[in-house]
């Protein structure tokens, strides 16, 4: 298999108020809306997110986003009015967690300096 990319995928109850809290998480507008119900954020160093309007599966999902610098990402989403939890640190990494309001996991994750993968 040839992968060109991954897109993680997550559902949402109210799709206006998903891609607003998306939007803002992602600090851009998704790239576009390809269908009723989708929209996308693409062309992310080989991956992309798919927000779908399906409200039996809102609220089911996870997903972990790595970041270069967790401080960054840090001020500049409390700047967009979100807050991340404390940070859980390891030889692992950095990691902080935030939910959309469906419930959504979202993990975004520091790795430990010299990782390459």
């Amino acid at each position: 298999m040839t992968v060109q990319g991954i897109y993680a995928c997550l559902a949402v109850a109210d799709f206006e108020r998903g891609v607003i809290f998306y939007t803002r998480l992602m600090g851009r507008a998704p790239d576009d809306q390809p269908m009723p119900g989708m929209a996308q954020w693409r062309n992310m160093n080989g991956a992309g997110l798919q927000l779908w309007h399906e409200p039996e599966n809102a609220g089911h999902g996870r997903t972990t986003i790595v970041v270069p610098v967790m401080d960054d990402e840090r001020r500049r989403l409390a700047n967009a009015g979100l807050a991340l939890s404390a940070d859980m640190v390891g030889d692992w990494g950095v990691v902080a967690q935030i939910a959309d309001p469906d419930g959504n996991q979202i993990t975004l994750a520091e790795p430990p300096k010299g990782f390459v993968g």
